[in-house]
């Protein structure tokens, strides 16, 4: 896997980081969304302080993925449909 340099504002802040190529995309959104979620919270409250912004930030994602973060449960029940799935095709294709 081929590494990419990229530098990733953040709430003001540069941070030079090395991901996979494939995360690159991934890294400059997640950067996007929380100076997005910080921009917003600066607009609606009257906090200034950076560290507080931040640490509300990540506490509002950290809920937002807790969300769509499927359980165990549903985890090990898409497993089983997907081992189904491919049992069904598998038997087509005999």
């Amino acid at each position: 896997m081929a590494k990419q340099s990229l530098k990733v504002v953040v709430a003001g802040r540069t941070y030079p980081l090395t991901v996979g190529e494939d995360e690159a995309a991934k890294v400059q959104k997640a950067a996007k969304d929380i100076n997005k979620a910080i921009k917003l919270l600066q607009e609606n409250y009257a906090v200034k302080d950076m560290q507080d912004l931040l640490a509300m930030t990540a506490l509002q994602l950290a809920v937002k993925e807790g969300k769509s973060t499927p359980s165990d449960d549903s985890k090990k029940e898409l497993e089983a449909i997907e081992k189904q799935l491919e049992s069904l095709v598998s038997d087509l294709d005999s």
